[in-house]
């Protein structure tokens, strides 16, 4: 993927929609793509470690991608235990249908909705090698609430593990890079089709980290159709 590429959080959508209305890429294979992809970056951090990896999968597709991560690095021999940060019957979509499958295959999922459930899921994240961050993706913006975050915060607080951001860091705004009232500090974030507009605010990369950027299989011609948009007014 070409990394000198950014993207707004609107053209960002515009990709997703133009691959799935004018080419008729489901979305949920450009999830598919996605996760692969993602997952194949984690192993390579892993290396000789055999993980384990935590995930923490929040209610909209960014959790979508992190259950079908979590998929992909089990069925690659690495221990996954998941952490839901939602009442599973938020989930809808594509998002759903990953969780539905972990499900099935019998993976760790532990919830993570509550204050109350912090306790039990930091100590899931401090037994964890790599943390994967599949919270919040790039429609957030504003303030992070309860009790995502409370789970932001466990997520910094992991005792020795690798953060690894999922698009963007859970609480970074997409199109300014500034973090919100609780943003996570990743040591890499793998994004999706480009780089965000807000990677390159001064201060972003303090909760960015090294940023790698992962194919979705979307056509390519529509990155080029999109950059040639007219600015909003």
């Amino acid at each position: 993927m070409n990394q000198s590429i950014v993207l707004t959080r609107r053209q960002v959508r515009e990709v997703d929609r133009r691959a799935i209305e004018d080419y008729g890429v489901p979305g949920i294979v450009l999830m598919e793509n996605a996760a692969r992809n993602a997952a194949e970056s984690i192993l390579a951090e892993l290396g000789a470690s055999p993980g384990p990896v935590a995930v923490v999968c929040g209610r909209g597709n960014n959790g979508g991608d992190g259950f079908a991560i979590g998929r992909h690095l089990s069925n690659a021999g690495v221990g996954v235990e998941i952490l839901l940060a939602c009442d599973p019957n938020q989930l809808a979509g594509d998002a759903a249908a990953n969780y539905d499958i972990i499900r099935r295959m019998g993976l760790q999922c532990h919830p993570f909705d509550t204050t109350e459930r912090l306790a039990a899921a930091r100590a899931v994240l401090n037994r964890a090698a790599v943390v994967v961050d599949a919270v919040l993706g790039t429609g957030f913006s504003g303030d992070v609430r309860p009790p995502l975050d409370a789970v932001i915060g466990a997520i910094n607080a992991a005792a020795s593990a690798t953060i690894i951001a999922v698009d963007l860091p859970s609480g970074l705004d997409c199109d300014t890079g500034r973090p919100s009232n609780a943003t996570v500090r990743a040591d890499l974030t793998i994004t999706f089709v480009a780089r965000k507009a807000g990677f390159d605010t001064p201060g972003a990369a303090d909760y960015t980290g090294r940023v790698l950027v992962a194919d979705i299989g979307a056509p390519a011609d529509i990155i080029r159709r999109v950059l040639a948009l007219p600015a909003p007014d």
